[in-house]
């Protein structure tokens, strides 16, 4: 195949990939499908040539997620699912922080991202030397780091977390260092959804985002009021949207929500893509959609995993010294887990 040139379609690819195609026409416009399965099937052609695994995060358009991936979850399932996978060739469909964490918990394995421009405006918003002058103006004070930074920043950190276990890791560092007084950074909505469950002062940093932050109340209201949804909001969303909300979670516990109480209506204030993806899991729930696109995310594509696989290319790497005080900070995060589930 020429470098430059796309797959071409022809009548079988319909039949080969059929119950896919049945699938992918419910969660997106069905003009839509005939134009990604040359792209699938290329693709999955090459990950069986080279060995490679496909891991693609929640926030993915649905063709990469059902059509392409082995692996799908949020980038704490991804990142733990590159140190247990066989294979030492993973491609990780995601934001290059869940790259750099897949890295970093599978040091011997090769980490490519299709695009490595694919960022985060959370990841971006704050420095290693951020946070050493956090350190210096809040002496004794330990630092929980949302894994949504960078490697750099995690190696700063005593600890990381996820949405997911935020409060929990908040607690239990606080416990450790034997403080009343945490820095977590960097998004100071989750931060401020953290404090309001824990009894421990937070150091909130100044960084929000993109995505979650431009959701209004108004809007939660309106979902509500004129289409009866129930609403569920990411925590990274601003105090007064969480306060209309249903039910506040991480991404894995919007899908555990929805499997307990299986509403009518739901309107999802997050990635659009989550809900277009949860539309496959969930049939009878209807979807209302006051969502915004991650430009980031969506820099990740059919063509530009084929061109990943097919070139090798976009290796995610992290030096020495930074990757394993990173790695002792997620391992901290871990280890509080493991506790949680005695």
């Amino acid at each position: 195949m020429n470098a430059s040139a796309a797959p071409s379609w022809h009548p079988a690819l319909e039949a080969r990939y059929a119950p896919l195609v049945e699938k992918l026409e419910r969660l997106i416009p069905c003009m839509e499908v005939p134009l990604h399965l040359p792209w699938i099937d290329a693709i999955l052609e090459l990950k069986r040539r080279r060995g490679a695994l496909i891991m693609a995060h929640s926030y993915q358009a649905p063709e990469i997620f059902h059509g392409v991936a082995d692996v799908t979850g949020d980038s704490l399932a991804l990142a733990q699912a590159a140190a247990d996978c066989d294979s030492n060739l993973i491609v990780l469909c995601g934001v290059h922080f869940m790259a750099e964490s897949a890295k970093l918990l599978a040091p011997d394995k090769t980490v490519l991202i299709p695009d490595l421009d694919a960022g985060c405006s959370l990841a971006s918003s704050i420095t290693a030397a951020d946070v050493r002058a956090l350190r210096a103006q809040h002496p004794g004070a330990p630092v929980v780091s949302y894994v949504n930074t960078s490697a750099a920043v995690k190696a700063e950190s005593d600890a990381c977390c996820t949405s997911a276990n935020a409060v929990q890791v908040v607690d239990a560092i606080a416990a450790e260092f034997g403080v009343d007084k945490v820095i977590f950074l960097p998004d100071r909505y989750l931060g401020a959804w953290v404090a309001q469950q824990t009894g421990i002062e937070l150091v909130l940093w100044n960084g929000v985002c993109e995505v979650h932050e431009t959701f209004t109340a108004q809007q939660a209201r309106h979902a509500r009021e004129r289409f009866d949804a129930r609403i569920v909001a990411h925590p990274e969303c601003a105090p007064e949207v969480l306060a209309e909300a249903d039910f506040v979670g991480s991404t894995s516990a919007m899908g555990q929500w929805l499997a307990k109480e299986k509403p009518t209506r739901v309107a999802m204030i997050t990635e659009c893509s989550m809900a277009d993806n949860l539309r496959n899991q969930f049939p009878q729930v209807e979807f209302i959609k006051p969502c915004n696109l991650c430009p980031h995310m969506k820099r990740i594509t059919l063509p530009n995993i084929h061109a990943c696989l097919r070139d090798l290319k976009h290796e995610v790497t992290v030096p020495g010294d930074e990757a394993a005080a990173a790695r002792r900070a997620l391992a901290r995060m871990l280890a509080v887990g493991r506790r949680d589930r005695v």
